[in-house]
């Protein structure tokens, strides 16, 4: 289990953010949503979430400039994120631009859990003291 452990879920679309929600809870996160990148940028400062789990295609803001801004932040830039979307062409870009994990929609719930925990425990060893 993950206990004390919160995540952030960003997709435009309710249905995914709420059966994503469902799956971390499974495991025993708590959970925060935000329904594009500007919302994400902003929550994540805000509520320094343990990771992040983003959908690289919405409107206002996409994934990847979400992406960039929170890698750019002092204060977000070593929260893990992992990057979703159905288009394999997004993947390099995603990685590239800082992701920690990718992981092709539609997704298994069960394999995006030990996705979210793997990236958890790699920041945990390299998350810096403050």
């Amino acid at each position: 289990m993950s206990p004390n452990k919160t995540i952030l879920l960003v997709d435009d679309e309710a249905d995914i953010r709420q059966a994503t929600q469902l799956w971390m809870a499974t495991a025993g996160f708590k959970t925060s949503t935000a329904k594009d990148g500007e919302q994400a940028v902003a929550c994540a400062t805000q509520q320094q979430p343990d990771a992040i789990v983003m959908d690289v295609r919405m409107p206002h803001l996409d994934g990847l400039s979400a992406l960039a801004e929170l890698k750019e932040q002092s204060s977000t830039q070593h929260i893990p994120v992992v990057m979703l979307s159905a288009s394999l062409v997004d993947q390099e870009r995603a990685l590239d631009a800082g992701a920690n994990c990718f992981v092709t929609k539609p997704y298994d719930g069960r394999n995006l859990i030990k996705v979210v925990q793997a990236a958890i425990g790699t920041a945990d060893l390299i998350t810096p003291s403050e």
